[in-house]
């Protein structure tokens, strides 16, 4: 137990409050940032192409429909529905806090939210269409027009269109969480059990990857460390090639960027595959694949009370 912990559990054990002990200065998670200030004409804009089917080749899709903002920011399917009806090859990652991540998608191929809204338009698999199909359904609306006349010099064209939404996307940040309140020195906040569980979290090594602002999604790691996950899961496909897709560096080969686990509680199904339905299941296979280790029942238990400590607030509001 680190010395901090010690100190935490004693406080426990004489019944001292533990609001006025410091946290370290050098915790490996940090409370998420403030939002970025965004014009707010163009945040209102994207807000409204988020939800605009017409983003679709036949208009049954929208970001929103895969993104859902009443379910984490994610899907609650394994795997989403594309416009034409199929299943897509892989899990939607939640929307939320997604700007904070170094890359975008599970195998990075986007450097920017720009460039993952760029590619999701033209999916043959996605939304099949177009950006010069969408500009043209835009500038055909009056009242699209005139609400890209407002927010930009320019009006409507497809750089306009991206922009919009990207900035909206950027807004999608969840502060507040109960954790995001103890790391700035509520340490009331947290009960007993859920403090245990984030010391677990850091002894048992989940830190390694997980940390950072967005408690994930800076960094990429083979998705099987410590065992041949993919063999035992049977019916291995495409996707589960990860980052080797984009590189074809074979040590990339089922390598996949790691996810935020801000707001894990609310976005099942887990993993690229959608392959855990529930926060335990992926707490055990995190465990097997990933840190080779086996945990007690205990510890596992007080580590998932520890994750959903990590749910935050859209606008204010809790998720």
């Amino acid at each position: 137990m680190s010395s901090y912990g010690l100190i935490v559990a004693l406080a426990l054990i004489l019944g001292v409050s533990t609001a006025s002990v410091a946290l370290p200065l050098n915790e490996p998670l940090q409370p998420l940032p403030d939002v970025v200030a965004q014009d707010p004409q163009q945040v209102e804009l994207g807000r409204q192409l988020f939800n605009e089917v017409r983003l679709s080749a036949n208009g049954t899709l929208s970001c929103a429909s895969c993104h859902r903002l009443d379910h984490g920011g994610a899907d609650d399917k394994p795997l989403s529905i594309g416009f034409q009806g199929g299943t897509l090859p892989i899990n939607t990652p939640t929307v939320f806090n997604a700007a904070l991540n170094f890359k975008q998608f599970w195998n990075g191929r986007a450097d920017s939210l720009t460039a993952q809204i760029h590619e999701v338009v033209q999916s043959p698999l996605e939304m099949g269409s177009s950006w010069e199909h969408v500009s043209t359904q835009l500038s055909s609306d009056s009242h699209y027009r005139t609400a890209f006349a407002a927010a930009y010099t320019d009006g409507v064209t497809i750089v306009n269109i991206q922009q919009a939404l990207q900035s909206y996307e950027r807004t999608l940040i969840t502060p507040n969480s109960r954790f995001d309140r103890y790391l700035k020195g509520d340490t009331d906040i947290l009960t007993v059990e859920e403090k245990y569980g984030y010391q677990r979290f850091k002894q048992y090594g989940c830190i390694a990857c997980h940390q950072g602002v967005n408690i994930g999604g800076n960094m990429f790691q083979k998705f099987g460390v410590m065992g041949d996950y993919f063999k035992i899961r049977g019916n291995v496909t495409n996707a589960d090639q990860g980052r080797f897709l984009v590189t074809g560096n074979e040590a990339d080969r089922n390598v996949f960027k790691v996810p935020s686990l801000r707001n894990v509680a609310i976005t099942a199904p887990y993993f690229h595959d959608g392959s855990a339905a529930t926060l335990e299941q992926a707490v055990d296979v995190m465990f097997t694949y990933q840190l080779g280790r086996v945990p007690t029942e205990q510890d596992k238990s007080l580590i998932v009370q520890f994750l959903k400590t990590l749910t935050g607030e859209l606008a204010g509001n809790p998720l």
